[in-house]
């Protein structure tokens, strides 16, 4: 189900049958560095985590993470979405892109993309990021969205302090 285009992409609901994907994306460097190893190394791992993640989030808060795909081949370049976590107030944008992908404009594209769905469709009230202070590029497309630096804090089951964006 198609949530939201831009001028290069489209971003959609995932399905099982984007497995495949989620498996090369969640153990690509970048996600292992900043987003930690989640353990998915097989097909069967990647459809629990996208039945456990993503589709439940749609059925429970109908907003969650999303597939990036490039307009006109559909070809998926990562993920951007709404994700609601305890310890956190407010519902929080977040977003990453397979390597090959990076720094060409598409991160800042879906991601703003998500932001206006949940302000405008979804009528969200607040909607605030979260990244670790050493992942610059994550840091710097918040910064260039308009958020704001707020405060840094601890989430459970993260090991590392975050920045929180709002």
């Amino acid at each position: 189900m198609l949530i939201c285009e831009t001028e290069r992409l489209i971003v959609r609901k995932f399905t099982l049958d984007d497995a495949p994907f989620i498996m090369t994306l969640l153990n690509s460097p970048n996600w292992i560095e900043f987003l930690g190893d989640r353990n998915i190394h097989t097909v069967a791992d990647a459809q629990l985590y996208l039945t456990n993640g993503p589709l439940a989030s749609y059925a429970q808060r109908e907003f969650g993470l999303y597939l990036v795909a490039l307009k006109g081949t559909n070809v998926p370049i990562g993920m951007s979405g709404l994700i609601k976590r305890d310890g956190l107030e407010h519902v929080d944008v977040g977003f990453a892109l397979l390597p090959e992908y990076t720094g060409q404009g598409y991160a800042y594209e879906a991601t703003k993309a998500v932001l206006d769905y949940g302000y405008n469709t979804l009528r969200l009230p607040h909607i605030v990021a979260i990244a670790r202070a050493d992942n610059k590029n994550s840091v710097a497309l918040l910064e260039k969205l308009g958020m704001k630096f707020s405060d840094n804090i601890m989430l459970l089951g993260i090991e590392h302090p975050l920045c929180l964006f709002k």
